[in-house]
């Protein structure tokens, strides 16, 4: 019965953890998104240099990624 118990605490925290990967993984991509097209939106960035932009929005799509990877193979132990 407490075998039981521990699986399912094991099982439903797996799941809290890959739901919370692919939220946090779609908002850096939006965030890469966003700063790779931020004139095509119709916002001028004129305090960022576009090179750091692109650096940025790149470390961020990355991250997103490596997140919604983590969130499918679900390895968290």
């Amino acid at each position: 019965m407490e075998n039981q118990l521990r699986e399912k605490r094991v099982k439903s925290y797996s799941v809290m953890r890959s739901v919370l990967d692919y939220t946090m993984g779609i908002l850096y991509l939006a965030a890469a998104t966003f700063l790779f097209f931020a004139e095509k939106f119709g916002f001028e960035m004129e305090n960022f240099d576009l090179t750091f932009r692109y650096m940025f929005g790149g470390i961020c799509a990355l991250y997103g990624a490596w997140r919604i990877y983590r969130g499918v193979k679900k390895d968290y132990y």
